[in-house]
């Protein structure tokens, strides 16, 4: 009677498993790009190695995002991007982890574009705050698309901005990540 109730409980847990497979969607190639508008120049970077995770049937969403792998247009802005602001070396990533509020307007198995309201927390420079954002999600041709646009304040971060004039206070940020169906 012990070893049929493991062996049920172990088929249990390999369909859970695979039911919560068929049901995740995943990216290691994201985007997010952020921009700073000030008197003195616009700051531009885009990051396209974003990992993504998101499991439909909970609306559980995760990011993850290596500060390093930001891009500039100019080098010496990236090394004082990494060096000066967010200490790489210290905080070499950002993470978001949260859900979509909203799951039960969305539906994964429709073609369309859906209003998204996300809630988690965001870590940025060793920080974590709770956000609440709201965003697109588009269900085309098998894949999932995540776009959203919000600001973040960088006191809110403790990012110094000790020269207030080149960097603005509030940075935008732009999501925009392509998962396909996780495959093990």
């Amino acid at each position: 009677m012990k070893k049929f109730i493991l062996s049920a409980v172990a088929v249990l847990a390999l369909a859970v498993s695979t039911f919560a497979q068929d049901n995740t969607y995943f990216t290691k190639t994201g985007h997010i790009s952020f921009f700073s508008k000030s008197p003195l120049e616009n700051i531009e970077a885009h990051n396209r190695q974003v990992t993504c995770m998101l499991n439909l049937n909970t609306g559980e969403i995760a990011f993850k995002v290596l500060i390093k792998s930001f891009e500039f247009e100019k080098a010496l802005m990236q090394e004082h991007f990494n060096e000066n602001y967010m200490h790489s070396e210290k905080f070499p990533k950002s993470t978001f982890d949260g859900k979509i509020v909203n799951l039960k307007d969305i539906n994964f198995s429709k073609e369309g574009v859906y209003e998204a309201k996300v809630e988690g927390t965001l870590e940025i420079h060793g920080v974590k705050k709770e956000i609440k954002e709201t965003g697109k999600i588009e269900v085309s041709k098998g894949k999932i698309t995540t776009k959203s646009v919000f600001f973040v304040a960088l006191k809110d971060y403790n990012i110094k901005n000790d020269k207030i004039e080149n960097i603005a206070e509030n940075i935008q940020i732009t999501v925009d990540v392509k998962m396909e169906p996780y495959k093990r």
